[in-house]
């Protein structure tokens, strides 16, 4: 019998159980035990959240994977203790929320909606109209699953897409760059610039006070990736000097963010509380179900993370 651990916040338990259930008896997985306790020795697949505070790994000496329920695996990759297979989660509730997330603050700052919005005080104000999504640079750092997502549908929405990836890529309707000088290019022309990269110590900073002033005047940054990919003290004096227009950031170094952070109470800043793409227990469900189906039957499980690039 397969004995799975759920390790997440105790609140988190019952909005998954009867999910994941429905998804593992739908893939024939059995005889199992599904539980958020059990006896470390005696478990085989870990589900798990960073949110549930495991951390050693050692004790659990039968182990076979461990299934992260996020994407992002910054927090877990590089521990000594865990010697097994770490899958992330790449599943089609995940990337639809980031998608219309990211989709949805384009258009609001491709469009000036904040303008409409905001200035509903009895004055007529003649604004400058904005020009057609043909005519608009949005840069997508990132391409990666979630990046992938939201370029095509930026795409179709029909805005001038230019991605950027470590490596390269090759992406219908997008303008694909690599390696810094494909940055460089990239940030020279992201009138809307969204960042989708993964935390490693390779891409903390990416947008630090030299690569934000390669963006054009007034640029707009989206953050709904990582919160260190951004140089916090450049972002403040590049937005108090007005080379960049604003930012709409989801992520932060430090969640929550404290009541006191700038971030806050800053003019130019729009902040949302890590809410861009939230793990969904029904999708999220199917694709652990999934791997476990695949790694018992010698199969490859999907979304393996790879320990070098760390992710």
């Amino acid at each position: 019998m397969l004995t799975l651990l759920f390790t997440d916040r105790p609140q988190r338990w019952p909005k998954f159980e009867a999910p994941l259930r429905a998804a593992l008896d739908a893939a024939c997985i059995g005889p199992y035990r599904l539980s958020d306790s059990a006896d470390p020795a005696e478990v085989d697949y870990i589900i798990f959240s960073p949110s549930g505070g495991l951390r050693d790994f050692t004790p659990f000496t039968n182990l076979k994977a461990v299934l992260s329920l996020w994407a992002g695996v910054e927090s877990i990759v590089g521990n000594d203790t865990l010697r097994v297979p770490l899958t992330r989660m790449v599943d089609q509730g995940l990337s639809e929320g980031m998608v219309e997330w990211v989709t949805g603050h384009v258009l609001r700052h491709h469009l000036g909606m904040d303008q409409h919005i905001l200035e509903q005080d009895g004055v007529w104000r003649g604004h400058v109209t904005p020009p057609l999504a043909r005519d608009r640079q949005v840069a997508i750092l990132g391409l990666g699953a979630l990046g992938q997502a939201c370029a095509k549908m930026l795409v179709a929405l029909n805005f001038q897409v230019l991605g950027w990836s470590r490596g390269p890529k090759s992406i219908p309707g997008v303008s694909c760059f690599h390696g810094e000088d494909g940055l460089r290019e990239v940030l020279a022309g992201a009138e809307i610039c969204v960042l989708l990269l993964p935390n490693t110590p390779h891409t903390e900073d990416t947008l630090d006070a030299a690569a934000l002033r390669l963006m054009p005047q007034g640029a707009v940054i989206l953050n709904p990736g990582r919160g260190p990919l951004i140089d916090d003290d450049a972002l403040l004096e590049s937005l108090n000097s007005g080379h960049i227009g604003h930012a709409t950031l989801d992520v932060f170094r430090q969640e929550p963010l404290p009541p006191e952070h700038p971030f806050w109470s800053h003019p130019r800043i729009t902040v949302t509380p890590h809410i861009a793409a939230e793990t969904r227990a029904a999708t999220t469900a199917t694709v652990i179900a999934e791997n476990i189906r695949r790694n018992e039957a010698g199969e490859p499980m999907r979304f393996l993370v790879d320990r070098d690039l760390q992710y």
